[in-house]
């Protein structure tokens, strides 16, 4: 099952290099955050370019994790204070409002989380304005074809598949009952604000936390869209 507008979450992204990703993970760690998910990437500079200007490998990590709206601010300030983040060959770091989830991801965020605020109230009204979103599903390595099969089968177009891999605690993972299976698949399908959710629901009840694709699925806003 999912949840909209629960409370106020955010998406946190990092693209940094390998080295400041590993100390990211450490922080991510001593935070107890309890899932984050890390992609290999690459900058789009050629290798010469970098060596010339003294910047280092293109080899770049992305890095994302789900908290609570202030929780994330907090981090992002971690963040720039222990990578420098803005200095050269540093990273960047963003944070993107989530919509919608499974009801356990928001019970596991909860933990991590204080009372949503006011203003984040007056956020989650402002969310239903929204014409499109990303759902994004994250489930075990070979379950990605599934999560389109079950999105298509709600109105979804199409999607992208990604490969990725989980670090983060195992002790809170292993208590919320999800998988220690590092290798995952991260499906990522633009869909209009009527058919956001029946697809993410279509997916949860396929490829859900119950099921053996063990799929963590979420939504995040869209301000515009071209080619749909």
């Amino acid at each position: 099952m999912t949840n909209e507008k629960k409370s106020s979450y955010r998406l946190l992204m990092l693209i940094t290099t390998p080295k400041l990703a590993e100390k990211a993970m450490k922080l991510f760690n001593k935070a107890d955050i309890p899932m984050h998910y890390r992609i290999e990437a690459s900058g789009t500079a050629s290798s010469e370019i970098m060596d010339m200007l003294g910047l280092g490998s293109i080899d770049k990590v992305l890095l994302f994790s789900m908290m609570p709206k202030l929780f994330a601010d907090k981090m992002l300030g971690k963040l720039k204070k222990e990578l420098r983040l803005g200095a050269v060959n540093s990273g960047i770091a963003i944070t993107l409002p989530m919509t919608g989830a499974n009801n356990l991801l928001f019970h596991i965020l909860e933990q991590i989380g204080e009372e949503t605020s006011s203003d984040e109230k007056k956020e989650m009204i402002a969310m239903d304005t929204i014409k499109h979103a990303m759902v994004a599903a994250i489930v075990n390595r070979g379950f990605g074809e599934n999560v389109m099969d079950a999105a298509k089968s709600a109105g979804a177009g199409g999607g992208t598949i990604v490969n990725c891999r989980r670090k983060g605690n195992e002790e809170p993972v292993n208590f919320w009952g999800l998988s220690v299976q590092d290798e995952k698949e991260l499906v990522l399908i633009i869909a209009d604000g009527e058919s956001k959710v029946e697809i993410m629901r279509a997916i949860g009840e396929k490829c859900g936390i119950n099921s053996e694709a063990q799929g963590v699925v979420l939504s995040l806003p869209v301000d515009n869209v071209i080619g749909l």
